[in-house]
């Protein structure tokens, strides 16, 4: 998967389901990181 989207995916979803500031960070890096595998 190309880098830039999966960065705007992961932003997505993290703004999407994080909570606060250190919520919305840990869902992007789990999101980021889990799109790294597809």
């Amino acid at each position: 998967m190309n880098g830039f989207f999966k960065t705007i995916l992961a932003g997505w979803g993290a703004k999407k389901l994080g909570g606060g500031c250190i919520g919305t960070i840990i869902v992007f890096i789990i999101i980021y990181y889990l799109l790294g595998y597809l």
